[in-house]
């Protein structure tokens, strides 16, 4: 059914447009889109369009999400995937949206066999197959951080099961050179955030290896120059993966 699909896209394109206005405002509110090319910036577009008409969002507690809100979600969530293509988000349709933090009932068995149950609070969470859940508080207000790109990369390394930090590559692409490049940045980074050292990287990347490829995802999208310059073979991997090349299209 895949002709239908492209139908309905194709579609949606011809009858439906984001008021200029609308998108100005939001892309002024996210300056690492600022080097997008003319090209490029159609293509986002046309994927938010896209995304938009393709996913239902719903706001919890009688939160109400205006067209900002959702225009803005769409675009972060587009942006990863401005050269793989929409189907890449296939398979799930909702977003929620929570006004702030939330919190998940977790369960966690440890090294002693000793079961601990409590409630995480949260700024974003993916389920495999099922939604993706965000607060709007933190991305909205949170510069240090992009938890709209932090959990669509989750999405993308969900691809071919749970998430593992190993999305599919695609064909070309070394696996070899991936997990040697990702398995370096990401025991060296374990290894500073044990030594309780600064970090440059939010020290949440330290919980598992899914969660260092979603955060230094937002900082190949929102800091190139400097992920470039600090995990320069984990840059070239996300470059070839994301096709993308944020460090050449952003001033350092």
């Amino acid at each position: 059914m895949g002709w239908l699909r492209n139908w309905k896209r194709r579609r949606v394109l011809a009858r439906h447009r984001i008021d200029e206005r609308l998108w100005n405002a939001v892309l002024s509110g996210l300056p690492f889109l600022r080097g997008l090319s003319p090209p490029e910036s159609r293509r986002l577009r046309e994927l938010s369009l896209l995304f938009l008409a393709e996913k239902q969002f719903s706001g919890t507690r009688g939160f109400a999400l205006d067209d900002a809100m959702r225009l803005s979600i769409a675009v972060q969530a587009c942006l990863p995937i401005l050269e793989l293509g929409i189907d890449r988000y296939d398979g799930w349709s909702e977003i929620v949206v929570h006004p702030g933090d939330f919190k998940v009932p977790v369960r966690e068995t440890d090294d002693h066999g000793v079961v601990h149950e409590f409630d995480d609070q949260r700024a974003g969470e993916s389920w495999q197959g099922g939604p993706v859940v965000l607060s709007w508080d933190t991305a909205a207000h949170a510069p240090d951080m992009n938890v709209v790109i932090h959990e669509f990369a989750h999405k993308l390394d969900m691809a071919t099961g749970e998430a593992d930090g190993l999305p599919p590559l695609h064909s070309g692409m070394d696996r070899r050179a991936w997990v040697v490049a990702f398995r370096a940045a990401y025991e060296g980074f374990c290894d500073a955030v044990d030594r309780e050292r600064e970090t440059w990287l939010d020290p949440y990347a330290a919980e598992a290896p899914a969660e260092f490829f979603a955060v230094i995802s937002e900082a190949f999208f929102q800091s190139p120059n400097e992920t470039r310059r600090r995990y320069p073979d984990v840059y070239d991997q996300l470059r070839l993966f994301y096709r993308q090349d944020p460090a050449a299209r952003l001033p350092t």
